[in-house]
């Protein structure tokens, strides 16, 4: 399933969601267990994944309720390929802490592996009924609009997502797209060059600007910014990754594609 393509790829752009704020009540006063989960949680950072897993296993032997940990290891399940057992671990720890909103999130990026739309979709929304303004549901949310093309909508989650955290570029850059597909190619093309501007090293926008340019005609700069993206991330040659996984609109999809194949609007 492609969906389960992008699973690596939503792990890493969500792995600050892997340091859960919910306390070890269970093991307060165990050390070794406490140790574990620490070194559970360090083998996660590190994506040292199987080992993870394991330690994380080992942990909930011993505090089979402790949440942060059910989630966490949710997390890693879903990293490597298991989305359904993500989804038992999330569902486990929103039984247990149910006004803690990372399993929420956790459980929709799990849900969106196995491309269920509207389960992701309600996920989000419990988060953003307590806190419309969470940025990171605002943001997936807009992914769930997107993968089911109304790019209006998507646009306008992708905008309150970009207000709500001022350097949540990615927002920013789906944003731009987002214009980019609905064919306001002037906003598109002002949002990437300010992006470009402030964060020189970031990849997407360079792409995006380059498949923008290619449509324009300016074949030049076109391929001056593609040079920096295509050295800063070499995937954005992959149409599959570009729409499965960083999940880009068709249209600056195509005109990227385009442009490397050398062909001329």
């Amino acid at each position: 399933m492609k969906g389960i393509g992008a699973i690596r790829h939503l792990f890493w752009l969500w792995v600050a969601l892997l340091v859960l704020v919910i306390p070890i009540n269970q093991v307060e006063a165990l050390q070794d267990p406490r140790s574990l989960f620490e070194h559970a949680l360090l083998s996660t950072r590190k994506g040292d994944l199987k080992k993870a897993l394991s330690l994380w296993d080992q942990f909930l032997e011993v505090a089979p309720k402790d949440a942060a940990a059910l989630s966490n290891r949710g997390n890693v399940r879903l990293a490597l390929g298991d989305p359904e057992g993500a989804i038992k671990d999330q569902t486990k720890a929103i039984d247990i802490s149910p006004l803690e909103n990372d399993p929420y999130l956790n459980r929709g990026l799990a849900e969106e592996a196995l491309l269920d739309w509207s389960a992701a979709a309600r996920d989000y929304k419990v988060i953003l009924e307590r806190n419309p303004d969470d940025p990171s549901a605002l943001y997936n949310l807009g992914n769930v609009l997107a993968s089911q093309s109304d790019w209006l909508e998507a646009e306008t989650l992708y905008n309150k997502a970009a207000i709500a955290k001022v350097d949540f570029v990615i927002a920013r850059s789906s944003r731009a797209l987002a214009k980019y597909q609905l064919g306001n190619f002037d906003a598109a093309e002002e949002e990437l060059r300010k992006l470009i501007l402030r964060y020189p090293m970031f990849a997407d926008a360079r792409a995006a600007l380059s498949a923008l340019l290619w449509r324009e005609g300016s074949f030049g700069e076109a391929e001056s910014h593609w040079a920096a993206a295509s050295g800063l991330d070499p995937r954005y040659r992959n149409n599959g990754w570009l729409l499965d996984v960083r999940r880009w609109p068709p249209k600056p999809a195509a005109d990227l594609m385009a442009f490397l194949s050398l062909e001329r609007p």
